[in-house]
């Protein structure tokens, strides 16, 4: 009889031990699998709110929607028509450029040069008199009136007006113009492809805002939002102002909070 008993006995011992080894490892990997998530979260956490941060930090203090000759993606620039178009869609500022006739009368114009609207390379609007500007026709038009003569003099006689200075390449060498060649000044209107980080932690690092000129395609101004630049200059402030709405909603679905 013991005999017969012992197989049996044998048999229930090791059910159970075989079973409080499989038990055990069902525990382990189900702690195992417990603990992954925090410890993934723990070390991509940091990265995604970063990524998150350069996306929608320019919510907290957004650039300037400003309109370079008012809206000329819908009427001529630097017209009553392109003017009014961008006020009624609430931007923040018009850009306009202002130049002086041989006779004294200023003009808002967006080509000193005129070459586009007379065919004249050497045209310019202080070598014709009102009459010779008023007879000037164009449909489009591009400026580069750039002067730190006439900045520094306006900030000799005023301190109260706000001056800035443009940065840009020169076409000839290539080469950048002083970022802080200015004292006084509190802008710089720099062309957008040239604004990178260290552009922006160097002007911002002396005071200066930052003015990008002149972004008139959705990749550019995208760019301009990461870079956190205090105002885009932009001749299609519509285009500007949905994209911008459109990642702010982004944002908002994602989680990021608003001031």
């Amino acid at each position: 009889m013991r005999g017969g008993l012992l197989p049996s006995s044998r048999r229930r011992q090791r059910f159970p031990r075989f079973a409080s080894k499989g038990l055990l490892r069902l525990l382990l990997l189900l702690a195992f699998l417990a603990v992954i998530p925090p410890i993934f979260f723990h070390f991509r956490l940091p990265r995604f709110n970063q990524i998150r941060s350069r996306k929608c930090g320019w919510l907290k203090d957004p650039p300037l929607v400003c309109a370079h000759g008012g809206d000329s993606s819908k009427a001529a620039p630097n017209t009553m028509e392109a003017y009014r178009i961008a006020l009624d869609s609430r931007v923040d500022c018009v850009e306009i450029d202002v130049s002086r006739s041989s006779d004294g009368v200023l003009f808002a114009l967006h080509d000193r040069d005129l070459q586009r609207m007379s065919g004249n390379s050497s045209a310019k609007v202080g070598y014709l008199s009102k009459n010779e500007v008023k007879k000037t026709r164009c449909k489009n038009c591009l400026i580069w009136a750039k002067s730190d003569i006439v900045g520094r003099d306006v900030i000799k006689l005023s301190k109260d007006v706000t001056v800035g200075y443009t940065v840009m390449k020169d076409p000839s060498t290539g080469a950048r113009s002083d970022l802080l060649r200015m004292k006084g000044a509190a802008v710089a209107g720099v062309y957008h492809s040239l604004i990178d980080w260290e552009l922006m932690r160097i002007l911002h690092g002396r005071g200066k805002k930052v003015y990008a000129w002149t972004v008139d395609d959705a990749e550019s101004m995208k760019r301009m939002l990461l870079e956190r630049v205090d105002a885009i200059v932009t001749g299609n402030p519509s285009l500007l102002q949905g994209l911008m709405q459109g990642m702010k909603t982004e944002c908002l679905e994602e989680g990021s909070a608003l001031p």
